[in-house]
């Protein structure tokens, strides 16, 4: 799919806004130890997540479903502007990082070929950070499967992990 086409699909896009400045923000996003706390929606867990935080660098995370059940997640970073952009391919893989099909897991995904998942970071002055992700999923699929609730809890617990930080500082 060549790079217009991809712009013509509306994809998935959550935006938030946080009481942090954007320096925090940028923390918990890219520690794994602040990760392992928020990855997931509303009752999973994350009792392993691995970052090589670089351009080129990969990741692995694994949710932990309250069944039990475990999803790995694997990607990698393909452009980082500190504090303000992170792109990444995101994909499910087994737990040493290799791709998988997503229903292994059980899921249908639907993704848009050659996008990347997009993190952006805008400072908005007083303490405040608007984060919007802007995933490879059309908007459409992502609604009707979950996806977008899915990130919107993760956001909560997100800014549950930032109320703590803020704390600590």
């Amino acid at each position: 799919m060549t790079e217009n086409a991809v712009s013509e699909i509306e994809r998935m896009v959550v935006t938030r806004v946080f009481d942090a400045p954007r320096e925090l923000v940028w923390k918990a996003w890219t520690d794994p130890k602040y990760v392992m706390q928020w990855w997931g929606p509303k009752g999973f867990t994350a009792p392993s997540c691995k970052m090589d935080f670089r351009v080129g660098g990969k990741f692995l995370c694994c949710m932990r479903a309250p069944d039990g059940q475990e999803f790995w997640t694997g990607g990698e970073y393909h452009e980082i502007v500190p504090y303000e952009k992170i792109v990444s391919s995101m994909y499910f893989s087994d737990a040493e990082g290799n791709k998988v099909e997503p229903a292994r897991y059980g899921i249908d995904h639907e993704a848009i070929d050659g996008a990347h998942d997009v993190t952006l970071f805008e400072d908005l002055g007083n303490g405040q950070t608007k984060l919007t992700y802007i995933g490879n999923e059309p908007m459409e699929s992502a609604k009707n499967s979950g996806q977008v609730e899915g990130w919107n809890q993760i956001l909560d617990k997100f800014a549950t992990v930032l109320a703590e930080l803020a704390q600590t500082k």
